[in-house]
């Protein structure tokens, strides 16, 4: 297995040049993520079946050719669970990679799970057991060790004789357009970034909170995550997702009473005054200000009873096609449907994933049959 360590501007120009010409590009990133709300980008590692390159983003300034391959419509980029590889290139580049297929997309079209680890196709589909020994290290650290640069290679290197096998193998069933339907649709729902307005929404217990105590909630939340991206520090390292609910459900208005209700201290030293400002300034908000109460999808009538005939929905369009069921629609995206339904009056400006595209070709009927009826 050869490759290329990459650490000049102008090399990576050359090789994204070339890369240009190419129909397909294996993709993939090294990153470490600790306390910080961005991963931090260690390694970049491109294969286009001529040269593979490790490309070295802690000595390289500028990324320019290399996030204007992302965008080079041309080149079909390839990445396995691409999840937080996108994030990373959000962050780092501004954009994504386009288009773009993912080859754990394409194993769950043929019957795998959801979540089937690279390691598990490579075996399954070329016959090689790789190492994953170093899928923890420091990605950071430098220099790199000859364990890390192979191991890193091999992500790109076994993916492309990989992907070519996973590509054969859907050329000869229905779901070969579903599988670039499925990347497109992961690399919109990362697209999205969260909206600092509706952070509290994401509290936990959130909807156990009276409209007053979710205002409280809102402009805490708001602060937080603004805060997480100033500093590029996890949120819960910012303050405690229990600390903020707290200080609305129970109207906190000093420090001895927040460290009463088991505040971390630090919490309270560097952030308690800030805090405590968001519970006088509820008191000055009109009640028409104030959120509307978090209504629950399980506390409507019949939630149960119709959630049960959808699985059974799901379970009999999988029995059909030989999906997953977990694929073909998850508990949330069960719900999201419900919630379309019930709170959202079926807007079919706003229908939800799971009856679009090949969801909705296969399950849509079923699925609006079931809730028609509720």
């Amino acid at each position: 297995m050869e490759f290329e360590i990459v650490k000049q501007s102008q090399r990576l120009a050359e090789i994204c040049q070339q890369a240009s010409h190419k129909p397909f590009l294996m993709l993939d990133t090294e990153f470490v993520r600790t306390r910080t709300l961005y991963a931090r980008l260690g390694l970049i590692q491109m294969f286009d079946g001529e040269t593979l390159a490790l490309v070295d983003p802690v000595e390289i300034d500028d990324l320019t050719p290399l996030w204007d391959l992302l965008k080079n419509e041309s080149v079909t980029k390839v990445l396995h669970a691409c999840g937080e590889d996108l994030e990373v290139f959000q962050h780092y580049a501004g954009c994504m990679p386009t288009p773009m297929i993912d080859t754990q997309i394409m194993a769950a079209f043929l019957g795998y799970g959801l979540s089937t680890g690279f390691a598990k196709l490579v075996s399954d589909y070329l016959g090689v057991d790789l190492d994953k020994g170093e899928a923890r290290t420091d990605w950071m650290a430098r220099p790199l060790s000859e364990k890390q640069l192979n191991y890193a290679a091999a992500d790109v290197h076994y993916l492309l004789p990989m992907f070519e096998k996973l590509k054969a193998e859907l050329a000869q069933t229905q779901w070969a357009d579903a599988a670039y339907q499925e990347s497109a649709l992961a690399v919109k729902k990362r697209e999205k970034q969260p909206d600092a307005e509706k952070a509290y929404r994401d509290i936990k217990n959130a909807w156990q909170l009276n409209p007053k105590q979710l205002a409280i909630l809102k402009m805490a939340a708001k602060w937080r995550l603004e805060e997480a991206r100033k500093r590029d520090l996890a949120v819960n390292f910012v303050v405690h997702e229990l600390s903020l609910w707290k200080l609305a459900r129970f109207g906190l208005r000093s420090k001895e009473q927040m460290l009463k209700e088991g505040f971390d201290p630090r919490e309270v030293q560097r952030h308690g005054s800030k805090l405590l400002r968001f519970t006088y300034l509820a008191d000055d908000l009109d009640p028409a200000e104030y959120p509307k109460e978090i209504s629950r999808l399980m506390d409507y009538p019949g939630y149960k009873q119709i959630f049960k005939l959808l699985k059974d929905e799901v379970k009999l369009a999988s029995e059909q096609s030989g999906l997953m069921p977990e694929f073909i629609a998850s508990k949330k995206q069960l719900n999201q449907l419900l919630s379309w339904k019930w709170k959202k009056n079926c807007d079919p400006e706003q229908k939800p994933d799971v009856l679009q595209g090949w969801r909705g070709e296969l399950v849509e009927t079923r699925f609006m049959s079931v809730i028609s009826e509720s």
